[in-house]
């Protein structure tokens, strides 16, 4: 298990192929996927061949990823987390996500881990902006991006072949710079991980 980082209560660690039957549940909650699918399941082949292939690549490519969520208490797999290459291949910016099962909604998780994982990737991995992405409907997400220090950036429109609902607010862009951040929390960085 190569572990990327750990926080008091949730351990991030490199997915495996292993892990398609969690992602498969995961994305196959339509409570959990109401804002990326308007509902609807991802398909386990999807899931497979693009989702997880991806995911593996960008391991060898560089330090921006997406990896497995685990409760520590408990060892189970409850979501994942990323900071994926934002604007292309730019490692200058990374784009913050997070999926999380619907039993471990409301227990801090998300915020937990984004500002771990944000305070890595200004203190270790040379990331000069972290910027998130959701539906402007989604209170809960945006909630957890002002927490972790992200400010609101814009609404943008985007076109969809297969428009789910809450499509026709907008989605929305929040940002976090290295340098309002090293202002915030000082030189010597913070947040709760290793």
């Amino acid at each position: 298990m190569r572990v990327f980082l750990t926080t008091d209560r949730l351990l991030l660690r490199r997915f495996t192929e292993d892990d398609l039957d969690d992602l498969v549940r995961l994305h196959g909650d339509p409570e959990v996927v109401r804002f990326l699918t308007g509902g609807r399941p991802t398909p386990r082949a999807h899931l497979r061949d693009q989702t997880l292939a991806k995911i593996l690549a960008w391991y060898e490519q560089g330090p921006l990823s997406r990896w497995a969520a685990v409760e520590l208490s408990s060892g189970d797999f409850i979501g994942w987390f990323a900071l994926e290459p934002g604007g292309g291949h730019d490692l200058r910016q990374a784009e913050l996500g997070y999926c999380l099962r619907a039993a471990s909604w409301g227990r801090g998780y998300a915020t937990e881990a984004s500002r771990a994982l944000i305070a890595k990737a200004f203190t270790d991995l040379g990331v000069h902006r972290v910027f998130a992405q959701t539906m402007a409907v989604n209170a809960a997400s945006r909630r957890v991006m002002e927490k972790c220090g992200l400010t609101y950036l814009r609404t943008f429109h985007q076109h969809w072949d297969d428009p789910i609902p809450g499509t026709e607010h907008g989605e929305v862009e929040y940002e976090l710079l290295r340098a309002d951040w090293t202002r915030r929390v000082g030189p010597g960085g913070g947040g709760s991980g290793s």
